[in-house]
C-alpha cells in the first residue's frame, strides 16, 4: 500500500532540472492510459519540462503524491537539500513538522 507523507510540494520539472547533479529514474514514471488501435493500454508517460513532480518531506522527488511510489530522484545530498531550501524555497511548515 502506498505511503502518504506528511508534506510534499509540487514543482515544475524544468525547475528541478536546474540542479547541477539532477538525474531522472524515468523508468519509474506513472503510467497513463492511451488508446492504441482501438484498445486502451497503459504506457509510461514521457517527462516534459512543464510536468509537475512532487518534492517530498524526505527530499525524494516522485511522480505523484505518495512518497514511496514513482520515485524519480532519490540522490539526497546536502547539495540537493541546499538547492531545495534556497533555490526552490522548499520548507516544511512548522505545524506539519511538529506533528
Amino acid at each position: 500500500m502506498a505511503v502518504m507523507g506528511k508534506y510534499c510540494k509540487a514543482y515544475l520539472l524544468k525547475d528541478l532540472r536546474q540542479f547541477s547533479q539532477w538525474t531522472e529514474q524515468a523508468e519509474n514514471v506513472r503510467e497513463e492510459t492511451q488508446e492504441v488501435e482501438g484498445k486502451q493500454v497503459q504506457v509510461k508517460r514521457k517527462l516534459r519540462d512543464d510536468d509537475f513532480l512532487y518534492l517530498q518531506e524526505n527530499y525524494v522527488v516522485t511522480d505523484g503524491i505518495f512518497k514511496d511510489e514513482n520515485i524519480i530522484f532519490d540522490k539526497v545530498t546536502d547539495d540537493w537539500k541546499d538547492f531545495c531550501n534556497n533555490r526552490l524555497q522548499f520548507e516544511i511548515p512548522l505545524a506539519v513538522e511538529s506533528n
